[in-house]
């Protein structure tokens, strides 16, 4: 029986690379063995064919964001968030034409946390750069809640959510709110505190029963499902 050598290893030998240009050539999705790409270094191979991309570049990997449409998880930490962003949940209809690779799930980093009890739109990003908007521009990004409520929806009521109040002592900031459908409301805010769409609700009589994050900045979700995750395209911007 053949003993096994490392991918990393056969690649060296089958084309006299340095151990570095290796590893960025099969994580970077350049090298295929059996016709299948294979990104893990370690991978074992004995007697397969193994081809490196004609127009292959060792170079690491280009930053990417993903989009997830995150499912109610009201104490959830980043680890347990990760935890849903997997080969098996990338949305099948998903455009982006970047080939999934293990490198896009590492170093991952997320700010602008939803409201507790609402689902919706969450970023992760491997990219300093969109970090660093969401971060410093967090007070200026407007983000898009659907929010289901129930009791009895009054044009006139909506509009006191449009400036800012003063409710029992309780400073609530203004909101662009609009009448979705029957029982939704379209809100946006910037830079949302904890619980304030329960608190604008309530003082206009109404109950918060579900809540969803559509959109942050100029990125929507689009019709991306619970529980999956999409590539963030190179042209959206938030």
């Amino acid at each position: 029986m053949t003993d096994s050598v490392r991918l990393s290893k056969h690649l060296i030998q089958l084309i006299g690379c340095s151990r570095r240009e290796a590893q960025l050539y099969i994580e970077g999705g350049w090298v295929r063995v059996n016709g299948a790409i294979i990104d893990e270094p370690q991978f074992p191979i004995t007697d397969q064919q193994v081809e490196l991309a004609p127009n292959a570049v060792a170079k690491p990997l280009l930053p990417v964001t993903l989009l997830l449409n995150q499912p109610v998880m009201p104490t959830a930490n980043l680890k347990q968030q990760l935890a849903l962003l997997t080969p098996d949940t990338r949305w099948p209809e998903d455009s982006n034409s970047i080939t999934q690779l293990r490198g896009h799930f590492a170093r991952l980093s997320t700010e602008l946390p939803l409201q507790s009890n609402a689902s919706g739109l969450q970023v992760f990003t491997q990219d300093w750069r969109t970090l660093r908007k969401l971060t410093d521009d967090r007070t200026r990004l407007e983000q898009e809640y659907i929010v289901d409520v129930t009791g009895s929806i009054e044009a006139q009521k909506l509009k006191r959510l449009s400036r800012a109040q003063m409710i029992k002592g309780v400073g609530l900031p203004s909101c662009k709110v609009s009448l979705q459908s029957e029982q939704k409301l379209r809100m946006v805010l910037k830079d949302p505190s904890e619980g304030v769409i329960e608190r604008l609700c309530a003082s206009i009589d109404l109950t918060v029963v579900a809540m969803k994050r559509i959109r942050i900045g100029a990125v929507s979700m689009g019709k991306l499902p619970l529980g999956q995750w999409r590539y963030c395209a190179a042209t959206q911007k938030f």
